[in-house]
């Protein structure tokens, strides 16, 4: 694991935290705006292999369809209105695909924490694809994406498929193991509900060589323990509240 760490601490959770309609364009642009330069989404596969950003399964909450958003080929998915259901300031926000989005950091120096949400039972296709699809838009980019999860075989898939990119663990509990996983995985970062950080697993953690980061973070008092802590990032929603530095 390489000992340098080319990504700011802050970084905005779904684009906007809460203040735009998560994963969708407008939502980076408004984290943009509020000074932010890196942000966290979720991809996942649509029925024919096009990644778009969703954090759901199912597209209810998010957008004006319904059912499982992976069923469904890319072309229906781009029809959809996902950003009436945060506001009408949004409405007729469309989804973004992965591409869409990789521009958009590409060109304005951005930095990117691309999180492997897959659809249930295509965890490997989804990190295969996740790993093949950032190679490919950010070649001969200075900094590539993190590729982060919760599911140790799509991250898995995701070092086979480009050993190179940097991959995080993302952890809701210290379950039996975790150290190992992100050891075996090759991972550069741990990322923990903040809660999970203390004294004792941020000792564990670094003494093993990982970077240590947190979401989804979004109180003053939560940022001063981790930053008194000595961990390396911050995933928040509050981008009203926080003003990143480097």
């Amino acid at each position: 694991m390489s000992s340098s760490w080319p990504y700011p601490r802050w970084i905005a959770h779904r684009g906007a935290g809460k203040f735009a309609p998560e994963n969708t364009l407008a939502a980076f642009r408004l984290g943009a705006a509020h000074g932010y330069r890196m942000f966290e989404c979720d991809a996942k596969l649509s029925a024919d292999g096009v990644l778009f950003l969703m954090h759901d399964t199912t597209l209810e909450r998010t957008t004006s369809g319904r059912g499982t958003g992976g069923d469904q080929p890319w072309h229906a998915l781009s029809l959809l209105d996902a950003g009436s259901w945060h506001s009408r300031a949004y409405a007729g926000e469309p989804l973004a695909s992965l591409g869409n989005l990789a521009r958009y950091c590409l060109r304005n120096g951005y930095f990117l924490n691309i999180e492997i949400k897959p659809t249930p039972g295509l965890e490997a296709q989804t990190g295969t694809a996740v790993a093949h699809a950032a190679a490919r838009l950010w070649e001969g980019a200075a900094v590539p994406p993190l590729l982060t999860s919760f599911q140790p075989e799509a991250l898995e898939a995701a070092q086979a498929a480009q050993p190179q990119l940097p991959r995080g663990l993302l952890l809701d509990s210290l379950w039996k193991g975790w150290l190992e996983t992100g050891l075996t995985l090759d991972c550069t970062a741990l990322v923990c509900n903040h809660a999970l950080w203390d004294s004792s697993s941020v000792l564990q953690a670094k003494s093993a060589g990982f970077r240590c980061l947190s979401y989804t973070v979004n109180d003053e008092w939560a940022v001063q323990r981790l930053l008194d802590l000595g961990t390396d990032g911050i995933i928040t929603d509050r981008i009203d509240l926080f003003a990143p530095g480097s």
